[in-house]
């Protein structure tokens, strides 16, 4: 990095003091042209400036304690951030940056890695995926190969002699207690040289990070992986963690979930609100598929004895409606930190042995089958979600891709900006089918509702939807 003083200037701003700077990558960067340049600058509908400003304004933030995206943006209004070219590379230019990235006139390290990342994954997506004939976004095969593609060129997919990536989801908005348990298991976890992969954010994204780093260090592991995983439409609402030490921003949620279960060796779940379950609900969809029944897929739900009635509860919700053969793909385990890491590295032992014996990659699942269901974008507007096939009639891993749709609308209604304007003007989602899969959705929400799990701000929540039987 060159000297960051030279270019500091402290300034009042309407959201306090803000921090114009310029900074350069400290690492290696391939030179961008003048037309990728052009492009991060544009403020069109065609343009990258406003997904890479928001992006880039989350990672400035990290570490912030809210999930409510509009009160976010406006807090900050007057940021900006623009590049420049130099013969020497790229530099950023800050404008009135949040001060709670800089420490003494320079960047947090962490935090402007994370920039340089969130940089590097907008230019290769536009380049080399949305706009790039020979890769195939209308097939299944297509999609993966692009989700290899951008985890491969953020150095994410690494050649490894075991498998030990375990990735923990759960909520933002958890308990004192909740979070103190995932810094336990990631805890356990680390002391068994197992790597973290979450969805980056605070809360049960970051509690086992922080475990980790701490029984990385009693084992003198010096390369340990906090590997988070987001999406532009996330991102504010959950920020990059301080302890995350590899960043890759993936296109859209469904990119995002799919390049989860292609990366991880075994999952872990813990307590969580709307998007937990839509999480669930995609892995148990994939599993369910007919192709993967002999594949092992290590899968526990653990939280501490507080939480047994909230897996209760999310047990109940898949039995009724997935059946009991999806139970049959995770186990519970309440209270028992140091178990949860014996059977996690138990079943990760079955994964190295089973992708041994099928010539399978460590580092990338491609024997796992993904239905091209679960792979299509899905935008939640009034219309879609009114149009959702929520009933019993179909396939058990196409209703469990439609479960896994309600529930992404769900969350995108609660903390996406263009879906949040929707539904100020429209009113809430629609979301209709079956009578008892609708009752059934309705006691789960309204449990998370009584929990405080599906916002931070849970003063001022208002549900996005209304579930009509």
């Amino acid at each position: 990095m060159e000297n960051n003083r030279e270019y500091v200037t402290l300034k009042r701003t309407s959201s306090g003091q803000g921090v114009s700077v310029s900074i350069t990558p400290d690492t290696s960067m391939h030179m961008l042209s003048q037309q990728e340049v052009e492009k991060l600058r544009e403020t069109s509908e065609g343009g990258l400036h406003e997904l890479f400003r928001s992006s880039a304004l989350a990672v400035l933030t990290s570490g912030n304690d809210t999930d409510d995206t509009k009160a976010f943006f406006a807090r900050y209004a007057d940021f900006d951030i623009a590049l420049e070219q130099r013969d020497r590379g790229v530099k950023l230019e800050l404008i009135n940056a949040p001060a709670s990235a800089f420490v003494d006139g320079k960047i947090i390290q962490g935090i402007k890695e994370h920039l340089f990342s969130v940089l590097r994954d907008i230019i290769y997506v536009h380049n080399e995926i949305q706009h790039n004939k020979k890769i195939d976004l209308t097939t299944s095969n297509g999609i993966t190969n692009a989700i290899f593609h951008i985890l491969r060129n953020a150095e994410i997919i690494q050649s490894v002699e075991d498998p030990h990536l375990v990735v923990c989801w759960g909520g933002h908005s958890i308990s004192e207690v909740e979070y103190r348990y995932t810094k336990e298991v990631g805890h356990q976890l680390g002391l068994r040289s197992m790597d973290i992969c979450t969805g980056c954010g605070p809360g049960a994204m970051k509690g086992p990070m922080k475990g980790a780093t701490i029984a990385h260090a009693k084992q003198r592991i010096k390369n340990g992986r906090y590997l988070g995983v987001t999406e532009p439409g996330i991102i504010t609402a959950e920020a990059p963690n301080p302890i995350v030490n590899e960043l890759v921003i993936m296109p859209d949620i469904e990119k995002r979930l799919e390049a989860f279960v292609r990366v991880g060796h075994g999952f872990i779940v813990f307590p969580g609100g709307a998007g937990t379950l839509e999480e669930i609900l995609y892995l148990l969809g994939v599993l369910l598929h007919p192709d993967n029944n002999e594949i092992p897929f290590p899968l526990i739900f653990t939280g501490p004895k507080g939480s047994a009635s909230y897996f209760d509860a999310i047990d109940t919700f898949i039995k009724q409606t997935l059946g009991p053969h999806a139970a049959q793909r995770y186990q519970i385990i309440i209270d028992d930190p140091q178990r949860g890491a014996d059977e996690m590295t138990t079943g990760i032992q079955r994964v190295r042995e089973f992708r041994k014996r099928t010539h399978d990659a460590f580092y990338f699942n491609w024997h796992l089958t993904i239905d091209h269901e679960f792979q299509k974008p899905f935008e939640p507007t009034h219309e879609s979600m009114a149009q959702l096939n929520l009933h019993a009639d179909q396939p058990i891993h196409m209703l469990a891709a439609n479960l896994r749709r309600a529930f992404s609308g769900i969350v995108a209604g609660h903390v996406k900006p263009q879906v949040l304007n929707a539904i100020e003007k429209n009113g809430p989602f629609a979301i209709h089918g079956d009578s008892t899969i609708m009752k059934l959705m309705d006691k789960l929400l309204q449990s998370f509702i009584n929990q405080h799990r599906m916002k931070i701000d849970q003063q001022n929540f208002k549900p996005c939807y209304e579930i009509i039987a």
